[in-house]
């Protein structure tokens, strides 16, 4: 915005300057005014872009770096698993918090920039909503929500979790406003947790009806799985796992830890 006001400002008062001043009939006074105006747009936007997108790398970087420990802390405990599964989840858990606390502390270099680019407030504000999605600290993701860019389906599908859990009435009219916006093969998140949702409030027609339209969009193994489910009355067996950490991020439901089964040396399992 400040960019917007001072370009023209800087424009206008050159245009009038050489105009008053007998340099140049108003007409080019009017061009070197509109000139300098784009100049500076140019000028100060490449100048902004620079600094955020340092601060942007800075963020992926600490989340890239955070993924790769958790990435390699899994990858050892799949040779030597853990004593404790659950003592090992809350590990895991632990060092994600690190990691992503961290990336919510580097978002804060953007707040200065925020008056010369209203856009970028809900881009930063989309980012710490995801962050703290993720930490499930739903106070904070639920005040962010609102100022948030729905640009892409797993950041609407966190607003329909949370709308679910709220009992947001507008719920069907965001998931309707969203999925029409869709590409094909896009959103099986959003298909998968509408389905998931109607289920919830005893609705299997709807439920139905939502899998049948993603089947049409989009080829989909879990959604066509599930779609086949309804269709034959197997509703238990409906499930969204298949959809992975999109699913399990939401979360609406844990994931299911298979325990190890325990060998003796030399012997059987037991």
């Amino acid at each position: 915005m400040w960019t917007l006001i001072l370009s023209a400002l800087a424009g206008a008062c050159l245009a009038l300057g050489l105009t008053v001043g007998g340099v140049s009939l108003w007409g080019w006074s009017l061009l070197w005014g509109v000139l300098l105006f784009l100049g500076g747009q140019a000028g100060t936007g490449w100048l902004l872009r620079r600094r955020v997108q340092t601060l942007m790398n800075k963020v992926q970087e600490i989340m890239a770096a955070g993924q790769k420990r958790l990435q390699q802390k899994t990858s050892q405990w799949q040779l030597r698993p853990p004593g404790s599964l659950k003592q090992a989840q809350l590990e895991l858990e632990r060092e994600q918090r690190v990691f992503l606390e961290q990336a919510i502390a580097q978002t804060a270099g953007l707040t200065p920039y925020f008056r010369w680019s209203p856009l970028l407030r809900r881009q930063t504000d989309t980012l710490r909503m995801q962050l703290y999605y993720q930490l499930k600290n739903y106070t904070e993701v639920d005040r962010l929500l609102p100022g948030c860019l729905y640009l892409e389906p797993m950041t609407a599908a966190m607003r329909m979790a949370r709308m679910y859990v709220r009992k947001d009435p507008g719920l069907d009219k965001f998931f309707e406003k969203q999925v029409r916006r869709l590409r094909y093969g896009q959103g099986a998140i959003l298909y998968g947790l509408q389905a998931w949702i109607a289920l919830q409030r005893g609705d299997v027609a709807a439920a139905h009806k939502t899998l049948v339209r993603a089947c049409a969009k989009m080829e989909n193994e879990t959604i066509k799985r599930n779609c086949e489910h309804l269709a034959n009355n197997r509703v238990k067996q409906f499930s969204n796992a298949g959809l992975g950490d999109e699913w399990y991020v939401l979360g609406l439901e844990e994931p299911r830890i298979k325990a190890q089964r325990q060998r003796q040396p030399g012997g059987r399992p037991f």
